[in-house]
């Protein structure tokens, strides 16, 4: 889809595992009219134009990673909606041709998509989430709090073994022991 008055990228782009070597390709409009003319000598040479529309440029490239032999078409006009076809002979294939095809629609506007039910379930959605971590928040402060308190109010009982009881005297102690009185 273009909005008229604008330029438009074309893609188009090509495999092939033998290589290539006088490669041709071709732009068509409605399948009949001719509107890019281009060959390509080798994987390290620029297409050279054999014929063009004066309004399609060639924006691809051949020598990089991609074999790219896209175009741009500029300044669009409701009547360049149609049938793009891109073709591409290598005679390296035995003289098999490939294609690919675009649909070009050409509008005077462009539409705005009215997103406000998409914004309202991702308001939502996003609220309810952060309700849920602001409630698991605190949560785990109150219960952090709960269990401080709780914890001063513990009282502390302290034991001992009897060997280790050296303050108050009793048997086990290391204190003096005295011998049991006779009655």
């Amino acid at each position: 889809m273009a909005l008229n008055g604008s330029d438009v990228l074309l893609p188009c782009t090509f495999t092939t595992c033998i290589g290539f070597q006088d490669l041709i390709f071709t732009w068509y409009f409605n399948s009949t009219e001719l509107i890019y003319h281009g060959k390509i000598k080798s994987k390290t040479s620029e297409p050279v134009l054999v014929g063009r529309n004066p309004r399609v440029e060639f924006v691809g490239s051949t020598t990089g990673k991609d074999n790219n032999i896209s175009i741009v078409l500029k300044d669009v006009e409701l009547s360049d909606a149609g049938r793009y076809t891109c073709h591409v002979l290598n005679p390296k294939e035995k003289k098999a041709q490939h294609n690919a095809t675009i649909f070009l629609t050409v509008v005077h506007k462009m539409e705005k998509t009215d997103n406000t039910v998409t914004l309202i379930i991702v308001g939502v959605v996003g609220g309810l989430i952060g309700l849920l971590i602001l409630f698991m928040l605190v949560k785990r402060v109150v219960l952090f709090i709960i269990k401080k308190t709780q914890d001063g109010k513990k009282e502390c009982l302290v034991s001992s073994s009897g060997n280790d009881n050296t303050e108050n005297g009793l048997a086990g102690s290391k204190a003096e022991q005295k011998a049991p009185q006779k009655a």
